[in-house]
């Protein structure tokens, strides 16, 4: 007693399931892995995006790049710190969706849901189109099989992140580590050298046909924001982080916003020193790669590791969507079964959905990166919009300590998005993201059909209000389908005999001989309860006992049918069995109101 030994037997520890416990939530360096590779692996298409656009104006222009990522840098910390204010003020996850709801109304939360869902969506396609051009390009046979690759890759993470998020952080950390290292190699090994030590790649003529203009800078600046997309992720799923919650997601924030500014002016500044243009068959990293490590074993390690990051970006959005999808459940804007959770901390159908849909847009678009790109960034440049929005809205009506200065950082970060998301659009709207404009508002008007059905639905059944008093009934009747006297039949009216008043027993027979031989067998049985056998002249079984249900409900009582149905020990065996029982309960629940219940007799063969 002395010791405590009674304080311990008051307070049992009882055993956790699976799933259960913080072992089971992602740590910082988890988090980075499992929730950042979207953003991380963007170095290599951002930059690279952003001197397809430039060198329209010839080699000379590129001097630019540097300058236009100074700037996405720019845009890239005003988020960080932006989105480490979401996680904060909504420490259960959502992001732009909780932001908009509670701080800018139904529409706009809508909106900010909608673009979310198909950026997670568009992003899954994106990154594996983008590793499989990567592995294409350093295996040419692979060229042929791009959709299959894509395909096997979207199985592999949605089989990972069926066993958990943290099982698919362990299993992306290592290619995640190998990745930074290595591009964070490439840029200060070459920033090392006086000259690339190796060129890469067929040279290609550059023609310039146009002006380095301001309109041309713009469409830069907009190709290059694609490297942003991501920075939402770790605050769309803070609660899948250990405790404390959010001081995990904002230094997890805080890690993805240096690493990713760091690669992203680190090869700009490559870029322009060397004068990079784009060249045949390789890409633009693979260039800088060759240039600091020359073209042995550590460019091939490289690639490799570019190429599988690339493909394993895609879990940024497993990590992030079916939270999304569980809140918007809770807010009835989705069917509740996205809110339901698997034994371990999953919610499988949230994984299953964007599983499905993402190998729908790959097979509709072939697996072509360059019909994906247009559509990309899109969306998540309203959800940037929308949650700094709100934010600022936040701090105005709270009105805490230092709030003009939170209101300054996200006006700023506001103004900067909604900006860099109107260029985005105009100038990549006739490319195809005139597919987002039309697809977001059908979005929103399914998610508010959902939200209006569950709305009636509660009307309906009086939820939240205390209902009448229940109806006084005189007696209940269970009625029992059998086909013949047997042990399930024993099984069945005992269990029948303890439910209710009375039970009736009913067959169905179509051959008067096989009913006469059955009332001699019940007769036999005598098991105290009363046997109608109903006449089936077209041997039809179900609609006989439907129309009998009927008849019989009509005097007021409450009516159970009480279905025995045979479970084989194995599921190897189920087809054996008849499946009457299951579509006579099917067409009882559509077509009457009487309670049905099914008996299990479980077989040991």
């Amino acid at each position: 007693m002395a010791y405590g030994l009674s304080r311990r037997a008051l307070r049992p520890k009882v055993p956790l399931r699976p799933g259960e416990g913080e072992k089971h939530r992602l740590t910082s360096l988890e988090g980075l892995a499992a929730l950042s590779l979207d953003a991380l692996s963007s170095v290599a298409y951002g930059p690279e995006a952003i001197v397809l656009a430039l060198v329209a104006a010839g080699t000379g222009a590129l001097t630019a790049t540097l300058p236009i990522t100074l700037v996405i840098t720019f845009l890239l910390a005003t988020l960080v710190i932006s989105y480490g204010q979401v996680i904060a003020v909504h420490p259960d996850g959502g992001g732009a969706y909780a932001v908009a709801k509670q701080d800018l109304g139904p529409t706009p939360s809508l909106l900010a849901a909608a673009s979310l869902v198909v950026d997670y969506v568009l992003t899954v396609a994106v990154s594996l189109t983008a590793g499989a051009d990567a592995l294409a390009s350093a295996f040419p046979a692979l060229a042929p099989d791009k959709l299959l690759v894509c395909l096997a890759g979207l199985a592999l993470l949605t089989a990972v992140n069926l066993r958990g998020v943290t099982e698919s952080a362990r299993v992306l950390m290592l290619p995640t580590v190998v990745f930074i290292v290595a591009v964070i190699g490439v840029i200060v090994v070459g920033l090392f050298r006086t000259h690339p030590v190796a060129v890469v790649g067929t040279y290609q003529p550059v023609h310039a046909t146009e002006a380095l203009g301001l309109l041309l800078v713009l469409k830069a600046f907009s190709s290059g924001c694609s490297a942003l997309t991501g920075v939402e992720a770790i605050a769309n799923a803070v609660p899948t982080f250990r405790s404390p919650r959010v001081k995990r997601a904002q230094r997890t924030e805080l890690m993805l916003g240096a690493l990713l500014g760091l690669m992203l002016v680190g090869l700009a500044v490559l870029i322009r020193r060397d004068h990079v243009a784009p060249r045949g068959d390789v890409t633009v990293l693979a260039q800088l790669t060759a240039g600091a490590y020359g073209d042995g074993w550590p460019y091939y390690v490289t690639n490799i590791a570019v190429a599988l990051v690339l493909l394993l970006a895609a879990n940024t959005s497993f990590g992030g969507l079916p939270v999304l999808m569980s809140l918007l459940a809770r807010d009835h804007r989705l069917p509740h079964l996205f809110g339901l959770r698997a034994e371990r901390p999953v919610y499988r159908y949230g994984v299953v959905s964007l599983a499905v849909l993402a190998g729908a847009l790959l097979i509709a678009s072939d697996a072509d990166t360059h019909r994906l790109i247009p559509l990309f960034a899109i969306g998540v440049f309203i959800g940037f919009t929308l949650s700094q929005l709100g934010l600022v809205r936040h701090w105005a009506t709270q009105k805490p300590a230092e709030w003009k200065r939170h209101a300054l950082i996200n006006g700023t970060g506001a103004v900067l998005t909604t900006l860099a998301g109107v260029i985005l659009l105009t100038t990549k709207f006739l490319e195809g993201a005139w597919v987002v404009v039309i697809a977001v508002p059908l979005l929103m008007l399914l998610l508010a059909r959902i939200q209006r059905y569950y709305t009636a639905v509660g009307e309906e059944l009086q939820l939240g209000k205390v209902p009448a008093p229940p109806d006084r009934r005189t007696g209940s009747l269970v009625i029992v389908p059998l086909g013949e006297v047997s042990k399930l039949a024993r099984h069945a009216i005992t269990a029948a005999l303890a439910l209710g008043d009375e039970v009736v027993a009913v067959a169905v027979q179509a051959d008067p001989e096989k009913a006469r031989a059955l009332r001699e067998s019940w007769d036999r049985w005598n098991p105290g309860v009363r046997l109608d056998i109903i006449d089936s002249p077209h041997r039809s079984l179900v609609q006989p006992i439907v129309d009998y249900v009927r008849r019989v409900s009509g005097d007021g009582r409450q009516i159970a049918v009480l279905i025995p149905e045979v479970e084989p020990t194995h599921r190897r065996y189920e087809i054996l069995q008849n499946q009457r029982g299951l579509l006579l309960a099917t067409v009882l629940r559509a077509r009457t109101d009487v309670v049905v219940c099914m008996l299990p007799y479980r077989l040991r063969v």
